[in-house]
């Protein structure tokens, strides 16, 4: 089948033919997205009690973002080197060892900020494992002419989470404490670790694998020669430095600006989720590879124009619509960002040119700091809505590379 003909395969006929390890391997990453939301927004509104601080609770944000662009490159290189599917148990495995040190911490009435950070950190170097090792074998598992429809199925279900996870954050936050946040964490971690063993398809180790370091400069090298790759990585840089930051502001401006407890800021959060898992279906049926590049950079555009919206609005409800738009935008975004790159790279270094786009995601910490000095200094509000205005002017000036895509 050609490429030109990938998304004439119909909704239905993809989740018949899906064999069954593609939706194991879509659980793992519906759980692991659903206790991130959750954590994050607990965390938020902790941490936020306990400091008053805008910026600390954008640097905790920070932390999970951090290991993908200290170490992303390397682990799309080092992935090649071994049985994915026991390299993700583990680090799910890890993840979930995480969450229950921080449930039997607060239990104990002893966390304090620093837990969170250190684990926020720990957090994100799970994270930085997805697009080199789940989101490779979930390609090799459907195959390239499925490849759109399946990261469209499993960004749906990462945006179903921010659904579900930031609401059950806030309402077990306010009825039962963080511990049970965290507690919940570890049984959906307990179940993806059952999902990722059970997995059957094996991908073996790439020849000469043991060169980590020249084969992540291999794909760091592709990159720069490739005017599409180089593009596609450009607009995701543009994407994680001026917009995706401010969700760490949500809990803040919820608290703050719109004076909602934590039960209403997990629900205000949960309306991006309720978006953007509205648009992973529109997607899903009916984006066709002509529209590609253009739902990719349209998406930054839109969601750009959302957060703005959402840091000027001044009561939940028009908040709540701008946080709408944000999950519709950051749909289309989160679908593309990994199609383009899998379709683009060559097949045998899409775990490198992937660690790479991890690389790319990880730039985030930039935004995040900036985001939170700026917003101790003038407001959480007028903050975001200046970053989100920096970053339709970034996207503008680079209208040269982007429209290669």
């Amino acid at each position: 089948m050609s490429e030109t003909k990938t998304a004439d395969l119909s909704f239905r006929h993809v989740l018949r033919a899906s064999p069954m390890d593609f939706w194991r391997l879509w659980y793992v990453g519906l759980v692991a997205t659903t206790v991130r939301w959750l954590e994050t927004v607990v965390m938020g509104i902790v941490v936020y009690q306990q400091t008053g601080s805008a910026f600390i609770v954008a640097m905790v944000s920070m932390l999970r973002l951090l290991p993908m662009g200290l170490f992303g490159a390397f682990l799309g290189a080092f992935a090649e080197r071994f049985d994915r599917r026991l390299t993700l148990a583990g680090v799910v495995g890890l993840l979930a060892a995480t969450s229950a040190a921080l449930a039997g911490i607060a239990w104990a009435g002893t966390l304090e900020v620093w837990h969170l950070a250190v684990a926020s950190f720990i957090n994100g170097c799970g994270w930085a494992t997805d697009n080199p090792l789940r989101r490779v074998m979930m390609g090799e598992v459907m195959g390239r002419d499925r490849m759109a429809t399946a990261m469209a199925l499993d960004v749906g279900a990462a945006n179903a989470s921010r659904m579900v996870g930031p609401a059950a954050g806030g309402l077990l936050l306010a009825g039962v404490g963080i511990e049970g946040a965290f507690l919940l964490g570890v049984v959906m971690y307990a179940t993806a670790v059952a999902a990722t063993l059970m997995v059957r398809s094996r991908i073996p180790s790439s020849p000469g694998a043991g060169a980590v370091l020249a084969r992540t400069w291999e794909g760091v090298a592709l990159v720069f020669a490739d005017r599409r790759l180089g593009a596609i990585m450009a607009v995701t840089v543009i994407y994680n430095v001026f917009a995706w930051p401010f969700t760490s502001m949500i809990p803040v401006i919820g608290t703050g600006r719109l004076r909602l407890g934590p039960e209403g800021v997990g629900l205000l959060t949960s309306v991006d989720g309720v978006g953007a898992f509205t648009g992973a279906l529109v997607l899903a049926l009916w984006l066709v590879p002509g529209w590609h590049a253009r739902a990719y950079v349209g998406g930054v555009a839109a969601y750009l124009v959302g957060l703005i919206a959402f840091a000027l609005a001044p009561t939940p409800l028009l908040a709540g619509a701008a946080l709408l738009l944000t999950g519709l935008a950051g749909a289309a975004f989160a679908t593309l960002q990994a199609t383009l790159v899998y379709l683009a790279a060559p097949v045998e270094m899409r775990s490198r040119i992937l660690g790479v786009l991890s690389v790319c995601i990880g730039t985030g910490p930039i935004g995040f700091v900036w985001l939170g000095w700026l917003a101790d200094r003038i407001g959480a509000p007028e903050a975001t809505a200046i970053t989100g205005a920096m970053g339709l002017a970034a996207l503008a000036a680079t209208w040269p590379l982007w429209r290669r895509i």
